[in-house]
């Protein structure tokens, strides 16, 4: 019996766009948009050492401007890094409904701007009854560290709960560890997929 669910929040919950961020602080950089991507998420370890919280937020930013030879303070900086996100209302919308008969948790590749400048903030986020960030923790998906840390706090056995996220590798590592993982495809096959399970949305 499925007694927990558990929710990726990028591209589940969220979609986010990082070309967003570096497009604003293009202007700020004498290189492209091109170069800056490049540099920030495919030849340094700036932002997998930001979501495993080995470095704090404000060393994430002093080594990007160095990186990137920005000329922007870091309220600005962050402001163009953390506004990166849309909802996804009917995602969204789900979670009053199956919290009503499900414990809730959301487990997350993040930093910590991002969830104090976005994932606390959603209407909805006070309905999880357990929340697993890999900056906390210090593990990625698809360490499967972040995925017990989730478990333990629901108070949940793997086999009684189900996992959605966008990313294959990452739902089939919660399969493999005796929860059902699920790799999100849009709304109406997910509640197809819920249904399947036993949980009819009301």
């Amino acid at each position: 019996m499925i007694k927990g669910i558990i929710f990726d929040f990028g591209n589940v919950l969220y979609t986010f766009d990082n070309m967003r961020f570096v497009d604003r602080i293009s202007k700020r950089s004498p290189y492209s948009p091109e170069d800056i991507h490049r540099k920030l998420y495919g030849e340094s370890s700036l932002t997998e050492d930001y979501e495993t919280g080995n470095i704090s937020s404000e060393e994430f930013y002093r080594s990007a401007r160095k990186l990137l030879r920005l000329e922007i303070g870091i309220t600005r900086f962050r402001h163009a890094f953390t506004n990166i996100f849309t909802p996804i209302p009917e995602t969204l919308e789900l979670i009053p409904k199956l919290k009503e008969k499900h414990k809730l948790g959301l487990l997350s590749n993040t930093n910590e701007w991002d969830f104090e400048h976005c994932i606390s903030e959603m209407d909805i986020f006070q309905l999880f009854d357990a929340v697993s960030l890999s900056y906390v923790v210090g593990a990625k998906k698809p360490d499967p560290r972040i995925f017990l840390d989730c478990l333990e706090k629901m108070g949940l056995e793997a086999s009684e709960c189900i996992y959605i996220d966008d990313i294959d590798k990452y739902a089939e590592k919660a399969t493999s560890m005796g929860m059902i993982g699920h790799t999100y495809a849009g709304h109406d096959e997910l509640v197809s997929f819920l249904g399947e399970n036993g949980i009819i949305i009301p």
